[in-house]
């Protein structure tokens, strides 16, 4: 609406008070949050106030400055043990997202090599805002390396690009730009036709209330479908390319992300549909390599599967409604791994590449 938010901010008038954007209420109702404690920080996390493997990130980094901020200044001993302890607090908020953890042990180590409290602060507080502003740099340049592919199958098929995408890898994921969005942002910005499937994904529905609004305010041409509609599409010839984004990718290329992932995957391959996973370095796990027998999944509540939360148009209320039984159980797995073989490739802020060992350590040597 013409006014340009990042996912996470420094309040203006309180530098030692950070806002978020409250994901819960989109997209009807904006509502800005005010996030004062590591523990406050902790619930905006796991609640999914913010969510995201980018922004969860970024809002571990602020979190670890909050805990810096609010930690017994009487020795230096004591203030690295309570931050130290927040840390542990905040990983164990959401545990598939390994920015989480990159975010924290970034501020560990940044802070540790500092004796004086006060100046241990100030180094906490600049180090979360190098990480958010990492986070924005390195989506805008998978964009400038993502159009490239779109560009190429616009040039070969002439008419617009049919781009599939699963759940929401947008800016509202991360502090700006996206990664599965950054290449159509760019697309879009560089006025090459471009039409989106947005999937809905269930159970939490971030595809039709996150990504249709970003789609909708950047406008992007889009349709929201039903998760199980894309094969179809595929079959028809109604899909040329698949982005998503993801919350860990190994280095073997195992790509972790939203539940249902790998079924758009097997689609895909079936229909010889280009699949890319839009990553910054900040979510590979160098530690792994089997993706489906080491990467933790989530579970979560399972009222998000049974409950349904949207706009009553009558009352102009945000309702949530109970889809099945009440006594029936629910499982509630949030996250699936698409095996490396099943990938086109990667797209990161380094460049493109297969989602394979060899091709990934050649964007990234520093790891071999």
């Amino acid at each position: 609406d013409g006014k340009r938010y990042r996912t996470i901010w420094l309040k203006e008038q309180d530098s030692e008070v950070v806002q978020i954007i409250d994901q819960r209420y989109l997209p009807h109702q904006f509502v800005i949050e005010d996030i004062c404690n590591h523990e406050e920080m902790a619930i905006a996390i796991k609640d999914m106030h913010v969510r995201g493997a980018g922004l969860i990130g970024a809002a571990a980094g602020y979190g670890m400055f909050l805990a810096a901020l609010k930690a017994p200044k009487t020795s230096p001993e004591e203030h690295l043990t309570f931050v130290e302890e927040a840390g542990l607090f905040l990983k164990s908020t959401r545990p598939t997202a390994v920015n989480l953890e990159f975010a924290v042990e970034r501020q560990l180590s940044h802070m540790k090599g500092i004796s004086d409290v006060e100046e241990r602060v100030r180094a906490c507080r600049e180090m979360a805002g190098v990480i958010a502003d990492e986070d924005a740099q390195f989506c805008s340049k998978i964009g400038q390396h993502g159009v490239t592919i779109i560009e190429e199958i616009y040039k070969k098929k002439g008419a617009p690009v049919n781009i599939l995408t699963h759940c929401n890898a947008g800016w509202l994921a991360f502090v700006d730009v996206g990664s599965a969005t950054a290449p159509i942002y760019e697309a879009h910005n560089r006025n090459i036709p471009i039409h989106v499937y947005v999937d809905e994904t269930r159970p939490r529905n971030q595809g039709a209330s996150l990504t249709a609004w970003e789609l909708s305010k950047h406008g992007v041409k889009h349709t929201i479908i039903a998760d199980n509609v894309g094969g179809h599409l595929m079959q028809h010839g109604m899909v040329d390319l698949v982005i998503t984004g993801a919350d860990r990718v190994l280095r073997t290329g195992d790509a972790c992300n939203k539940i249902g992932t790998y079924l758009k995957a097997l689609a895909a391959k079936d229909n010889n549909v280009p699949m890319f996973v839009a990553l910054p370095s900040s979510t590979f796990d160098w530690t792994r390599r089997d993706g489906v027998k080491e990467i933790p999944i989530e579970s979560r509540n399972e009222n998000e599967v049974k409950f349904i939360q949207g706009l009553h148009q009558e009352s102009g209320k945000v309702l949530e409604v109970l889809l099945c039984p009440a006594e029936s159980p629910a499982a509630n797995y949030a996250f699936d791994v698409t095996p490396a073989r099943l990938l086109s490739g990667l797209i990161t802020e380094r460049g493109v590449c297969r989602a394979e060992e060899q091709s990934i350590l050649e964007l990234f040597p520093e790891k071999k």
